[in-house]
This record gives C-alpha cells, sequence and structure tokens, in this order.
C-alpha cells in the first residue's frame, strides 16, 4: 500500500496545533510527522487550511442512522450506527445498550463482538447502561428491566472478547465487592442514574469505578448538605465525567461551573445519541414510548428527556461556543481524553506516530469535511 500524505493543514498535536507539518500514513497507522516541505508529502493531499483533529471518541451511542442498538443488536445495526455519526466526525464508539432484559444483552455482546471480527469501521466496544441502575433515577429507562447486580451476572458482563466494554450502575444497588471483581475482569465501571450519597459513591470509586455518566443527569444532586454522586465526582481527583453539551440535559452555567471546579482535562464529550441523529424523521420508538425530537431534544409524552439528538461534531462546536472553552480543550475532550476513559489511548485519541489514522477534517466553523478511520 503506498503512503498517503497529508498537508497544509492546521494540525492538532499533543503540544497544539501547527500549521508547518506534513501526516504521513501507511498501512492504516500514522507513520511520521514531518515538515511541510518534506519531499514525501510534495505530492500529498492539499487540505486547504482545514483543521485536522483525532477523530471522535464517543462512549455513548445508543443509536443513528434511524437504528436503535436495543430494537436491533446485530452487526448490520451497529454497521449502519457507525455509517450515521462517522459523517460527524465519529471514529470510535461504543453501541450502548440501555436496561433492557439479560436475553437482549447477551445478543448485543455478541453481536458487538461480531462486528469488530468483522471490521466495522470505528467499533471499540460496547457500553451496557443498565439493567442495575436505580429506579429513583432512571430517567428514560424502562423500570421492569431494572436488577440488583449480583456476582454471578460478572461472567456475562464481561464476556466480550474484542474491545473494551464499559457498564454503568449505581452503586448503591451492589455490593462493593462486586464492583471489584467487575474492574479486576477489565471492564470499564461507572456511576450513573444513581441517587448514591457521597459516602457510597467516595467507596465505590476505591473500588473500581472510575467515571460517571452524563454527570448531573439522573444522579442524586449536590445540596448543602449531601453531596451526592455530583458532589463526589466533582470532588474526586483521578475520574472522568461524561457530559452531554446539547443545551437541554445540562444549563452551561452549571457545566461552567463544574469544569472551574476540575478542570477540562477531567470531562470527555458523550452525544447520548438517539435513532434521530443522521436520520430524517422526527420522533422514533424507545421500548413502546413514542420519543418526539423538538427543538433539538428528545422528549417522550411526559417530556421526560429520552437520550439526544447530538453528534459529536455539534457537541464539539458546543462545548467551544457554550462553556467557553478553546478548541484544544474541546477537541481533546473528544478525542485523547475519553480514550484515556476507555483504556483504548495507545491506540487512538492522538495523531503521533504509531497511532492509528482515525482523523477528523473541519472546516472554520467546525463542519466536518472529511473522516479517516484506519486511514481510510
Amino acid at each position: 500500500m503506498s503512503t498517503l500524505a497529508l498537508r497544509n493543514m492546521q494540525l492538532l498535536l499533543d503540544e497544539g496545533f501547527v500549521r508547518d507539518r506534513a501526516l504521513l500514513i501507511d498501512d492504516g497507522r500514522i507513520s511520521d510527522i514531518v515538515a511541510a516541505d518534506d519531499p514525501r508529502a510534495h505530492d500529498g493531499r492539499d487540505l486547504g487550511g482545514a483543521t485536522l483533529l483525532p477523530g471522535f471518541v464517543d462512549s455513548q451511542v445508543n443509536g443513528g442512522g434511524g437504528v436503535l442498538f436495543n430494537d436491533a443488536p446485530t452487526v448490520e445495526s451497529i454497521a449502519a450506527i457507525a455509517a450515521a455519526h462517522r459523517r460527524f466526525g465519529t471514529t470510535s464508539f461504543l453501541p450502548t445498550l440501555i436496561s433492557d432484559d439479560f436475553a437482549v444483552l447477551e445478543r448485543a455482546i455478541a453481536a458487538v463482538d461480531a462486528a469488530i471480527v468483522a471490521g466495522v469501521p470505528g467499533v471499540s466496544g460496547i457500553h451496557i447502561e443498565g439493567p442495575f441502575i436505580s429506579e429513583t433515577r432512571k430517567g428514560a429507562h424502562n423500570a421492569a428491566h431494572i436488577r440488583r447486580l449480583e456476582p454471578t451476572h460478572v461472567r456475562l458482563l464481561s464476556s466480550l472478547q474484542h474491545g473494551r466494554t464499559l457498564v454503568t450502575l449505581a452503586p448503591e444497588h451492589t455490593s462493593m465487592e462486586t464492583i471489584r471483581l467487575l474492574a479486576d475482569a477489565g471492564v470499564v465501571v461507572a456511576a450513573g442514574h444513581s441517587n448514591a450519597s457521597y459516602a457510597q459513591i467516595n467507596e465505590a470509586l476505591q473500588h473500581g469505578v472510575t467515571g460517571f455518566t452524563h454527570l448531573f443527569n439522573a444522579m442524586s444532586p449536590m445540596l448543602s448538605r449531601t453531596p451526592g454522586v455530583v458532589g463526589a465526582a466533582l470532588h474526586a481527583r483521578s475520574t472522568w465525567c461524561g457530559i452531554i453539551v446539547d443545551g437541554w440535559h445540562v444549563d452551561p452555567v452549571v457545566l461552567q461551573i463544574a469544569l472551574r471546579a476540575r478542570g477540562p482535562e477531567h470531562f470527555m464529550l458523550v452525544t447520548d445519541a438517539m435513532p434521530i441523529v443522521g436520520s430524517d424523521a422526527s420522533e422514533f420508538q424507545l421500548q413502546g414510548r413514542r420519543i418526539l425530537v423538538r427543538d433539538g431534544q428528545c422528549i417522550d409524552d411526559q417530556g421526560t428527556l429520552s437520550g439526544s439528538a447530538l453528534d459529536m461534531a455539534s457537541a464539539l462546536r458546543n462545548a467551544v461556543q457554550m462553556l467557553d472553552l478553546t478548541l484544544v480543550e474541546a477537541a481533546r475532550m473528544t478525542s485523547s481524553q475519553p480514550a484515556a476513559f476507555l483504556g483504548i489511548d495507545d491506540e487512538v485519541g492522538h495523531i503521533a506516530p504509531g497511532y492509528r489514522a482515525n482523523l477528523v477534517l473541519l472546516d472554520d466553523a467546525l463542519n466536518v469535511l472529511e473522516t479517516w478511520i484506519d486511514g481510510a
């Protein structure tokens, strides 16, 4: 395979943006970053001065392209979701299964394994969001599926053979020993849809919880005498917080306060995307409920937020515009930081020699012009 050279762009490296470099790609990986006048880049693609970032990493994708993962846990549905989100710069994602029957969970894990083996572009594992959550903080999840997490479930939850497994759970509805079993089995464990106390979350952090799913949403809030899940997340020093920046899930001022409290390097953007992303539809079905899309928000007939209509390119733009972040800060929240949370930052999330050539090209308005996955 011949070398692909990309030149004439604003390129985001770990040290920040540079303009005097060219990127060389061989066999799907970045082989070198060279001076702009290097002879090897002379006949390369001229990117017209646009901005080249690491491809976006999204750990929470319920659906896209008109497909909901819960409804169709198959290789074909995963491929359709991947294609829909690739249009918006996502090059690594976790198909996300919300609370459902164990039979559906088994099929979903098998489908993700098969999709990775088949080489479906962008699939990096699975996110199992429930059913081991709090009924009090269930959000749009169906209460009929909610279960307590027992040690006997660990084998199923850690059965994915390829890629990463992320499990969102309510620590108060399991034991600390079970959380430790999951973490020791290689599962990434996040607290979410939880009504836990600060003390319960703090203990869970000591037993393997490393992140928080959609901070502020579906969790006990921080109050003056009860810090709750939110207070624990903002007080912890070594965990990651996913945030949905669509202007609906959390007020931008609240997110700005959280960023000032912990620093943007502890946060990652997620979409919590529903089938509407990459689709022309204005409504969809979620476990028997009709979900309407109004003014960019997904709500059921009772007005409950049910996932989002957000894509990662929009999340990046919103982070810059709503949260007053620099493009470098926001870009790291879409790439290197979620990759580090998932433990795949040795492969993706950076533009550096040896890394997979997962890239997204943006215009001045931060709209996606082109997306590469493994150099293609």
